[in-house]
């Protein structure tokens, strides 16, 4: 079962207030998950947070010198030692999982399954506009964004084939937007990613620097 072959990698800057939620939530949907914290110079007490957690299986690592989420990511495959990777934000937190689904959508041979996510501002869940709006209860192979116009990938909540990724990783030089570019260097490349808005769900914390929270609904 893909529930005993998931590494987690978590991304962490100054997110005290929410990746406690977001460990939580993986343990409580996985069977003894691999979690990979990669800090970026965090000033607030979120790496002691993710200590309390500490009787689980995680590794903590850190990027000091020229950060970027790329980087980060490229990184934390290399540590992991499962299957399939779960790229998720250290502010969402999994509220739905089917890992039969997700098993299916893997061996049809998508790259890639990123799922639903609901806005949560100050705890209370918000109307999904702009860039929410394409969090729809829908499943959608190659998931195009009329918005941003370009092909569309979210990795606050993602799965990921840990193979594909080590052969195709993210672009270290960007600072944002890597799951972007991702999605369309494997499509240029002939495969399929999958947008699973019925099976896979997350609520996504409001955080005064997240670049998805530009004009609030």
């Amino acid at each position: 079962s893909i529930l005993s072959m998931v590494s987690v990698i978590i991304r962490n800057r100054n997110e005290e207030e929410h990746i406690g939620f977001a460990i939580q939530s993986v343990v409580d949907y996985f069977k003894d998950p691999e979690i990979i914290i990669v800090d970026n110079n965090s000033t607030d007490d979120s790496m002691k947070v993710v200590s309390l957690f500490d009787k689980y299986n995680i590794k903590k690592y850190s990027i000091k010198d020229h950060y970027t989420p790329g980087k980060a990511l490229n990184f934390g495959v290399k540590q992991s030692s499962n299957d399939i990777i779960l790229v998720l934000s250290a502010h969402a937190q999994i509220t739905t999982l089917d890992v039969e689904m997700l098993d299916q959508w893997f061996r049809q041979g998508h790259v890639a399954v990123f799922g639903n996510q609901t806005p949560i501002y100050k705890g209370k869940r918000i109307t999904k506009r702009y860039i929410w709006s394409h969090f729809t209860n829908d499943i959608k192979k190659n998931l195009y964004s009329d918005i941003e116009d370009r092909h569309f990938l979210h990795n606050a909540f993602c799965f990921y084939k840990k193979d594909f990724l080590l052969e195709n990783p993210f672009d270290e030089d960007l600072s944002g937007k890597e799951d972007r570019y991702w999605a369309l260097d494997v499509i240029k490349k002939g495969h399929t990613y999958l947008y699973d808005g019925n099976y896979q769900k997350c609520n996504h914390f409001y955080t005064s620097n997240g670049a998805t929270w530009k004009g609030i609904g």
